[in-house]
């Protein structure tokens, strides 16, 4: 579920590798290898927080993972 505060939509990595069409693993994967930023925030817990325009960059990746594959 997407947290929103002042105004920005976050999302947790589960629900963003789900958005950007990949699983968790190769987003936490791709975090590792620096292939995607490292998102700016987290929550109190510690937990990684996307934004919509992370989500973006995340789609992308994945799109020319694809075509790498192809």
């Amino acid at each position: 579920m997407a947290l929103v505060r002042g105004g920005v939509r976050y999302y947790h990595t589960t629900e963003a590798a789900q958005r950007a069409g990949i699983s968790r693993s190769t987003l936490l994967r791709w975090l590792r290898q620096g292939r995607v930023p490292l998102p700016a925030r987290r929550d109190r817990n510690g937990w990684r927080l996307f934004t919509q325009e992370d989500l973006e960059q995340l789609k992308t990746v994945a799109e020319h993972a694809e075509e790498e594959t192809d």
